[in-house]
């Protein structure tokens, strides 16, 4: 396949990049250069503003995309639907498949737990980044004018440069491992319980791959995640684990807070919280193992997360600490230890 990613830097982007080529496609890369990630040995690569559709456009007029015809053009740093629309008309030459990253947090959240299909509403009042996505899909539906399409909908992912967390540490992930080890209290929402299914970002690559190249999934919107579903205290813990700190001392370390309390402390978290993580996130895969036979989530987050840790460890610079994040972990775990105590006494 000859296949055009905007993006190819990011976490999933980088991993769809290298699988690809792996696999025998022809890759380009549409991108500003910016990232401290490497790009995939291999992929040309076409340096441009893709949120700009004039230089973007510009771009790919040189001569070597002259005539050429991409079997699909993946579309991974979409966040608004005028975006969306002004790609229908920049790639429509270009391609006959366009694929669509969207987000499975754009679901409707219910009180009850069952595992979610592509069926469930879109619908998200809580978190501006969902509803736009929602939008984007919108979009796509509306001005697709024959050219073929394909919406995917990853759910949270991790990779060698994501480790996972509840909230606090998205832009700065090495805060969560430090605290950790260095044994500051880690806080987990709720009792830790609630369900939350976690994918590496190769997994998430090779359904996305897979999906663009199948005829089948044309018009239509799949979920790609995996099926290992996870409490919140399995997920920090076995972090801990990957980062050489016993159970024992994780559990002395760990501190459960509502997740209302978390949001009133950082209230930038609301959308993420409130709009996602603090409801159960169980998902049936059968659409994706249809439409791409053999697909199955191969790395279990014991092993991925071990593997993030060690990336983190071989790349210095990636081990940035957000103070404001220890700063509010420091002050919201004081206070519950401290009602804790006062119950007990």
């Amino acid at each position: 396949m000859r296949l055009m990613l905007i993006g190819g830097t990011g976490l999933i982007s980088s991993e769809a990049a290298r699988l690809a080529l792996a696999s025998g496609h022809e890759v380009t890369l549409v991108n500003r250069g910016r990232s401290t990630l490497t790009t995939a040995h291999g992929a040309h690569v076409i340096h441009a503003d893709a949120t700009d559709a004039t230089a973007l456009r510009s771009a790919l007029r040189g001569p070597r995309l002259r005539g050429e015809k991409f079997d699909a053009v993946i579309q991974f740093i979409a966040y608004t639907p005028d975006h969306v629309i002004a790609d229908l008309e920049t790639f429509r030459r270009l391609t006959d498949r366009y694929v669509l990253i969207a987000t499975s947090a754009a679901y409707r959240k219910v009180d009850y737990l069952r595992p979610l299909t592509e069926d469930v509403p879109l619908e998200n009042p809580y978190w501006q980044y969902a509803r736009d996505k929602i939008a984007c899909e919108e979009a796509l539906r509306e001005h697709a004018e024959g050219l073929e399409w394909t919406i995917v909908r990853p759910a949270h992912t991790y990779g060698p440069s994501k480790i996972p967390g509840y909230t606090g540490v998205s832009r700065h992930p090495w805060t969560l491992v430090d605290r950790m080890r260095r044994g500051a209290d880690i806080i987990l929402p709720g009792d830790g319980t609630s369900l939350w299914t976690i994918t590496h970002a190769r997994d998430v690559a090779a359904g996305i791959l897979g999906l663009a190249a199948a005829p089948d999934a044309v018009g239509e919107a799949v979920h790609v995640t995996g099926s290992e579903a996870l409490t919140w205290r399995g997920i920090h813990e076995r972090i801990a684990t990957a980062a050489g700190v016993s159970r024992e001392a994780f559990a002395a370390q760990a501190v459960c807070v509502p997740s209302e309390a978390l949001v009133a402390a950082a209230p930038d978290s609301a959308g993420g919280i409130l709009g996602d993580k603090m409801h159960p996130a169980v998902y049936d895969t059968s659409k994706l193992r249809a439409l791409v036979p053999g697909w199955e989530a191969h790395i279990p987050f014991n092993e991925g997360i071990a593997e993030a840790i060690a990336y983190f460890e071989s790349h210095p610079q990636l081990q940035t600490i957000d103070d404001a994040s220890n700063a509010m972990f420091d002050a919201v775990a004081a206070r519950y230890r401290a009602a804790a105590a006062s119950v007990g006494a």
